[in-house]
């Protein structure tokens, strides 16, 4: 998008540097996640300061929200204890998910920054102070490889580094072969596939990485975008219903992001079944 004063605010799919600390470069939307991060410890620092065992008011709120999240992991784990294990991380990713995204709408970000001139050309760029931490490919990949590398971490735990891995790698299956060849004939055929099944369950990882965060990021990016675009229209009415629909877009991909991987959890602490 360019302006008369011949000053370019191009929306771009990667996050702008600000400033440097050393050899580390600090973009917009690491700046926008650092603050969502702040927002919440500063909340539940304060919450837990008031808390009391006679709940009431914003404590009694939460702790209501809170039973209805573990009853719905109830409905998905099959069990309390697993969801008792499961749910503060998946709340945690939640929350965090939700305030970025909402960081990413509020007025000023994307739109209070300053002016600096390419290299290459001799144009002047805006580069904006924030910018949505989930609107970052960046950010929404570094989530999805932790959600991912949580739920393995956790099945390891759950049912064994041996158990866990063979849902991957049979090696059990492939050490049955010599054991059992004798008993049972066919197993010299089914377990080999057995095995390679298991691999292909490898490439489901890669998978569930790329779903997570192109998802997330592609929802939260074209927002930004749309909002642009209608504030380029008309900046002071008509942005305004399309700032309501990012707010509910905001919670139903928090909500999407942590469900999913509260599935992949769930699934990781079950042991192979034959």
């Amino acid at each position: 998008m360019a302006h008369e004063s011949g000053i370019q605010h191009e929306i771009i799919l990667s996050a702008e540097p600000i400033f440097k600390i050393g050899e580390f470069t600090a973009t917009n939307s690491w700046l926008n996640s650092i603050i969502a991060v702040f927002i919440l410890v500063i909340f539940f620092l304060a919450i837990g300061k008031r808390a009391k065992l006679a709940p009431r008011g914003l404590q009694n709120f939460f702790e209501i929200i809170l039973e209805i999240a573990l009853g719905f992991s109830d409905t998905i784990t099959g069990s309390r204890k697993n969801s008792e294990k499961i749910l503060p991380f998946i709340l945690s990713l939640f929350l965090f998910i939700l305030v970025n995204n909402w960081l990413g709408i509020i007025p000023g970000v994307g739109t209070v920054g300053f002016v600096e001139q390419t290299l290459a050309s001799e144009e002047k760029v805006f580069v904006p102070f924030f910018r949505g931490g989930t609107a970052d490919l960046n950010t929404t990949l570094a989530l999805a490889l932790f959600a991912v590398f949580f739920t393995h971490i956790l099945g390891i735990f759950t049912i064994g580094f041996w158990r866990h891995i063979n849902k991957y790698l049979n090696f059990q299956g492939l050490v049955d072969i010599f054991r059992k060849f004798k008993k049972d004939k066919m197993i010299a055929f089914v377990n080999p596939i057995k095995f390679f099944v298991g691999a292909l369950e490898i490439l489901t990882e890669a998978a569930k990485i790329a779903s997570l965060s192109l998802r997330l990021f592609g929802n939260v990016f074209a927002g930004e975008v749309l909002l642009t675009s209608m504030m380029a229209i008309f900046a002071y009415a008509l942005p305004i219903p399309f700032l309501f629909l990012e707010v509910l877009v905001g919670i139903v991909q928090a909500l999407i992001f942590s469900i999913l991987v509260l599935v992949f959890a769930s699934m990781s602490m079950q042991a192979e079944e034959h």
